[in-house]
C-alpha cells in the first residue's frame, strides 16, 4: 500500500496514527479544526462510520439531510456531512475512492451467518464473526449511547448503484489499496466505526480488510473553501456551525 501520514507530513503536525483490524470496531473524538485521514490497507475495504456531536449527542449525523441539501445519493471530496441540527459536522477534503455508500446500512448477525456460516466466540475467541450492527453498538454504548441512536451510516470505500428496476446493486473493485479518504472536523465530534464487510458484499467468505486511521491538525474551513462553497446549503450549514464557537 502506499506511505503512511508519518512519511509524509512532519511527525510534530501528526496527532496520532493506528491500524485498525479488519472485522474490528473503533470510536474516538476528533476536535474542531483536527483531520482524519481513513486509510484502505487492502482493496475491498468497507468502514461503517456514525457521527455525533460530543458535547450534544442528541445531535448526530443525517444521512436525508446530507444527501438533499447537496443534491446527490454519494459522498466524496467537495461534500460535506450535516448533523440532524443542520450544521457541518466533518468535509470530505481529499478523496482517492471517489464514491462512498451512503444508502445501504451495515450487516447484522443473522445477516452474517447465513452468508459467511457459523464462528461464535465460544468456540473461535476473537476470530469470531462480527457484525457491523453489533460491532457499532458496542462502542455507542461506551458513551451512553443505544440501538435508537443507531442512524442510517456512511459506508466509506463502497460503491453501490440502484438500477433501472430499483435494485440495490454492490460494484466491486471500487477501492484499491492506499485510497484514502480525509475527513475535516467543523465540530468536536464522536468517531464510530466498524470494518466489517458490507451488507451488499457478493462474495462468500469472511474476509474484512484493515483500515489506518491517521489524525492531524489542519486548521478549520477558509472563506474559499472548497466545500464551504460547492452549494448555497454548505454556506448556511457553515454559518450554522460556526455560531457554536464564536
Amino acid at each position: 500500500m502506499s506511505e503512511t501520514l508519518t512519511d509524509t507530513l512532519d511527525p510534530e503536525q501528526v496527532l496520532w496514527e493506528e491500524r485498525v483490524p479488519g472485522g474490528a470496531h473503533w470510536s474516538g473524538v476528533l476536535r474542531r479544526g483536527n483531520t482524519l485521514r481513513v486509510t484502505a490497507v487492502e482493496g475491498g475495504a468497507n468502514v461503517s462510520m456514525l457521527f455525533y456531536n460530543y458535547e450534544e449527542k442528541l445531535e448526530r449525523y443525517n444521512m436525508a439531510d446530507t444527501l438533499k441539501g447537496q443534491h446527490t445519493a454519494v459522498l466524496t471530496r467537495g461534500h460535506v456531512c450535516y448533523s440532524d441540527m443542520g450544521r457541518v459536522m466533518c468535509s470530505i477534503t481529499e478523496d482517492t475512492c471517489g464514491w462512498h455508500d451512503t444508502i445501504s446500512g451495515v450487516s447484522n448477525a443473522s445477516m452474517v451467518r447465513r452468508k459467511y456460516g457459523e464462528a461464535r466466540y465460544q468456540e473461535q475467541h476473537d476470530d469470531y464473526y462480527k457484525n457491523g450492527y453489533d460491532s457499532l453498538l458496542n462502542e455507542v454504548g461506551k458513551y451512553g449511547l443505544g440501538k435508537r441512536d443507531l442512524v442510517s451510516n456512511l459506508n466509506l470505500f463502497s460503491k453501490v448503484i440502484v438500477d433501472d428496476a430499483g435494485n440495490l446493486c454492490f460494484k466491486e473493485n471500487n477501492s484499491s489499496a492506499g485510497d484514502y479518504i480525509d475527513l475535516r472536523f467543523e465540530m468536536n465530534a464522536l468517531v464510530v466505526l466498524s470494518t466489517c464487510q458490507h451488507p451488499l458484499d457478493p462474495g462468500d467468505t469472511y474476509d474484512p480488510k484493515d483500515i489506518i486511521l491517521s489524525a492531524w491538525h489542519s486548521g478549520t474551513a477558509a472563506g474559499d473553501d472548497a466545500c464551504r462553497n460547492a452549494c448555497p446549503e454548505n454556506q448556511r450549514a457553515f454559518i450554522n456551525t460556526e455560531r457554536m464557537f464564536a
